[in-house]
């Protein structure tokens, strides 16, 4: 009865541990595509990043084995706010249409929101329709985006071979992942909580902002 008992604490303790270890990995991961947005061959625009209200990175998305012609990314999301950047939310992506590249096993996909895409983001709003979501634009065509104003609340790009591109991930849905975001804030957290900046960040994440208030500094 007593190696049962002993059995019963070590099971959780062990599984809380490798979560500790899966998400640090995905946060370290997350600093360096982070760190390569503004450096490389085809960075995403400073202007761009500078405006964004929110920032999603999915550090790995691959092909979905169970899903045909699919993909999926565990990835954070980070929103200003008063006091700078949120702690992270924990969250996934999936979808038919995100399109790897030929060739490739997996890439980094960067999402920016304006203030509509933060708020569609805070209200559960996780479709990405045609109307929510478009490439991001490069080069000289993203001043003519800046001026303009964004017609879409959310950019999207893709990392692969030194340089980021706008991405198409219409028909692409992101996902809450409930149980990290549960057994690193508590039960009771919720994704407006988190991204409003009453959360507290973990250690483990302090590289990650601090790589974002450089990269993203308005």
């Amino acid at each position: 009865m007593r190696r049962i008992l002993s059995m019963m604490v070590l099971v959780p303790l062990c599984a809380l541990a490798l979560w500790a270890v899966d998400n640090s990995k995905l946060l370290d991961a997350a600093t360096q595509t982070v760190r390569s947005m503004t450096t490389g061959a085809k960075p995403i625009p400073s202007s761009l990043l500078r405006d964004a209200k929110c920032i999603a990175v999915v550090p790995k998305l691959t092909k979905a084995g169970l899903i045909v012609g699919g993909e999926h990314g565990n990835g954070v999301v980070s929103c200003r706010t008063a006091s700078g950047w949120s702690a992270p939310a924990f969250i996934t992506i999936t979808g038919g249409s995100v399109g790897l590249q030929a060739g490739g096993e997996h890439q980094e996909i960067v999402l920016l929101m304006n203030n509509q895409g933060k708020q569609e983001l805070i209200n559960g709003h996780w479709d990405l329709g045609a109307e929510a979501v478009a490439a991001g634009p490069t080069g000289d065509s993203a001043g003519k985006s800046q001026s303009t104003g964004w017609k879409a609340p959310v950019l999207s790009y893709s990392h692969s071979s030194g340089a980021y591109a706008g991405a198409n991930l219409q028909g692409s849905k992101i996902d809450l992942d409930q149980d990290a975001n549960h057994n690193l804030y508590g039960p009771s957290a919720s994704i407006q909580s988190i991204l409003n900046g009453q959360a507290k960040t973990p250690e483990a994440a302090q590289q990650f902002l601090s790589a974002l208030e450089k990269v993203a500094a308005e």
